[in-house]
This record gives C-alpha cells, sequence and structure tokens, in this order.
C-alpha cells in the first residue's frame, strides 16, 4: 500500500461546500430551504421552448469554444441596452462559459500566475477563495461594513482598501450586486476602485450575475463603464439568476480583446464548451422585451418584503439588501452562540435552513460574520410564508423567554 497522499495539495484544505452541506441538512430534516440560492421555480416558458426547439432543429452537438454567434450577438446587444456598453464586438470580446462559476476560474487562470496576489472584499462568493489557490495566488480582503450610524447601506473603508494594493498586486475582485451583502457599489465607490487599479495595474474581475436584481433607489452600474475601468475589466454574469435557469450553467464574460483572449485560452480547456441548445435558448432570454426585467425585479422587491416581515416578527433584525436575493440578519441576541451553532440548531429545530456568513471571510476577519445568517428568498410565496411560520413559532418563544 503507497503511503503517498491522495489528494492533492490543491484541494487538501477544501472541504465539501457549506451549500451542499447545509442543503443536505434541509433535506434529511424536511425544513425549508433558505440557504442555498436557486429558485423553486422556473424561468420564462417562452425559454424553455426556445431550449426545447433547439433540440429538435438539430442544435445539439458542439458549439465553436467561445460560444454560438447568436448568443455573443445577443450579449452584445443586452450590454448596450442594458447598461450602455456600447462596442462590444461579439467576436473578438465575448466567450460563453458553463455558468459564471466557471468563467470565474478562468479569469484567474488566464490573468494570475503563481505568487501574484489578489484584492477581494468580504464576505465572499465561496469559489474565489478556492480559484485564487489553485492558481498559486494569495488573497488580500478587505471587510464591507455593515450600515451604521453613518453609512445608510453596506460599506468600505478605503485606507483598507489602499493598504491592500501592492507591487504583487495583480487582479480585484469585484461582485455588484454583491452576495451575501446585497450591497450594489456606486460609480463614485467604483471611480474610486479605478483610481487604485490604474495606479498599480491591476485587472479587474467584475462579478455582476445579479445585474437585473436591484431595487431602488439603487442603481447597478456596470463597472466596465467606468473611465478608467473600461481597458482593464472582465465583465462575468449568466443567465441562471436572471431568468431563473440556475442548472443550465449558461454564463459568459465580456472583455477587451486581449483580456478575452486569456480567459479563451483557458477556457478552451476547461470545458472547451458550453450546451448548445441551452445557448441558443439564452439569446432568446436575452433579447425578451423590457416588461420581463422590470416584472423580475417587481417580484423579487415583493419577495424581499415578504421575507424581512417573517424575519422581524422572529425577532431577527435585517439589513436591508440593495440588490441581489439574499438577506443577512442580525442574530447576536438570539443566545444560540456563533453563527455556524445557530444555522444548525435553525435547520435541525425550528425547520428552515440558512447559510452561516463567516465561511465567507478568511479566518482572520471570520468573527466579522459571526453575528448573521444568510437567508434566500428566490422563493415561492408559500415556501416564504412557511419559512417565516416556523421561524416565529421556534425563535420568538426563545426570545420571549
Amino acid at each position: 500500500m503507497s503511503s503517498r497522499q491522495i489528494l492533492a495539495s490543491r484541494v487538501g484544505p477544501l472541504g465539501t461546500t457549506v451549500f451542499s452541506e447545509f442543503s443536505a441538512l434541509a433535506l434529511k430534516h424536511g425544513a425549508v430551504n433558505l440557504g442555498q440560492g436557486f429558485p423553486d421555480f422556473d424561468g420564462p416558458d417562452a425559454v424553455k421552448e426556445a431550449a426545447h426547439q433547439a433540440i429538435l432543429s438539430g442544435i445539439n452537438q458542439y458549439a465553436p469554444s467561445v460560444g454560438l454567434k447568436v448568443l455573443r450577438e445577443a450579449i452584445a446587444e443586452h450590454g448596450a441596452r442594458f447598461h450602455g456598453q456600447e462596442g462590444i464586438d461579439p467576436d473578438t470580446m465575448v466567450t460563453v462559459t458553463s455558468g459564471a462559476t466557471e468563467a470565474i476560474f478562468c479569469v484567474l487562470l488566464g490573468l494570475v500566475d503563481p505568487g501574484d496576489e489578489v484584492v477581494a472584499f468580504e464576505p465572499f462568493y465561496d469559489s474565489y477563495d478556492a480559484n485564487i489557490a489553485f492558481v498559486g495566488a494569495r488573497p488580500r480582503y478587505v471587510p464591507l461594513r455593515p450600515p451604521d450610524a453613518t453609512h445608510a447601506t453596506w460599506w468600505f473603508d478605503r485606507d483598507e482598501v489602499r493598504a491592500a494594493f501592492g507591487p504583487r498586486t495583480r487582479l480585484l475582485i469585484l461582485n455588484t450586486p454583491h452576495n451575501p451583502t446585497g450591497k450594489v457599489f456606486t460609480r463614485e465607490e467604483l471611480a474610486f476602485l479605478a483610481e487604485l487599479c490604474a495606479e498599480h495595474d491591476v485587472k479587474v474581475l467584475s462579478d455582476e450575475v445579479y445585474e437585473h436584481i436591484v431595487f431602488a433607489p439603487a442603481r447597478h452600474v456596470r463597472a466596465a463603464t467606468v473611465p478608467g475601468l473600461a481597458e482593464r475589466t472582465v465583465t462575468v454574469s449568466s443567465g441562471g439568476k436572471s431568468f431563473s435557469f440556475t442548472g443550465w450553467k449558461v454564463g459568459w464574460i465580456i472583455a477587451p480583446p486581449a483580456l478575452r483572449d486569456a480567459v479563451q485560452r483557458a477556457h478552451q480547456f476547461v470545458t472547451f464548451a458550453t450546451a448548445s441548445p441551452l445557448q441558443a435558448a439564452m439569446a432568446v432570454a436575452l433579447r425578451l422585451p423590457d416588461t420581463y426585467f422590470e416584472q423580475l425585479r417587481a417580484q423579487y422587491l415583493a419577495r424581499r418584503e415578504r421575507l424581512l416581515a417573517g424575519l422581524a416578527q422572529a425577532g431577527l433584525k435585517a439589513h436591508v439588501p440593495e440588490g441581489s436575493y439574499f438577506i443577512l440578519a442580525d442574530i447576536s441576541g438570539q443566545g444560540l452562540g456563533d453563527d455556524v451553532a445557530f444555522c444548525r440548531h435553525l435547520v435541525t429545530r425550528v425547520g428552515v435552513a440558512a447559510i452561516p456568513p463567516s465561511v465567507f471571510y478568511a479566518p482572520e476577519h471570520r468573527h466579522l460574520g459571526q453575528g448573521m445568517a444568510r437567508f434566500a428568498f428566490c422563493k415561492s410565496d408559500a415556501i416564504l410564508d412557511d419559512a417565516a411560520r416556523r421561524l416565529k413559532d421556534g425563535l420568538s418563544p426563545r426570545r420571549a423567554g
């Protein structure tokens, strides 16, 4: 028997994702799952029908590695239509990927070398940390701070951001609208980050998968439209969140030709191409009328308000998100330990699954997330109402006692 370690060092420290863990617990205990961020409803019938027709019409073989031309053209049109990003060349500036997660990985593979440093805000989407480790880079995390007496929304300390940049900084990862805080970065904040990136010659990965789930008065600003960022930004998005087809895993990147080429060189050897009929259907989705996107925002606004009310009735004070479909709630007064202990109690004893956000922080900042829990509101009204009832019954008596 060989004594050689089975796991490669790059995956040794990685366990099961927190999403898989708590979804399994939810299933085991019959809990309402407000943990993993996937809708319990389908997207538009017209888009499903487009996928069906694509299969029947024979669009079933490998797509070009960069993506079907019809989808790349739709991505370019969509960027101009909704974000004012003119001049996107679908042939030299767009690559279709197997979801945003693959896109993020390929950006790191294409732009970052071992020993480089990557700046990111925390709490962070968990694949960022893993992908930085995979390419042998070093993360430099800057915590987002919750709203307080002088800040109406989540904010960052500019001196902390400046201190994170240095001679080895290669990439800044942005996520706006932000998961899990719901923060939407303002144009003025992006302009500040643009100055730092120009000063240090740093490229930007802008993860914008929640671009259509933004609540007034907040307004999503595409990073690539901010002066100083256009020439250095790779925009990542996907159809999963905007069209409620998370299982299709159709994502994309938009970038200046040289940056797109770097990402494409990695993508061609990671998945090569994404499911052809689903690409054809996603082109239809991106060209849906404005009314679809307006209704999407209105429906998510109603769900946000529904869950906020349910959390309040259970004695949980929540930070109101400006975008995305997540809410962070303050659990510090519940007397049930840190966020991990609270979420385990919630799923096993109360019957509601949430995610402990401390896992989205570096070890040195983990304490910043231990007084919160993340709830997803991308669920039907019946599910949200059931969760609210369970939370009220399971937490309010403890709070009263």
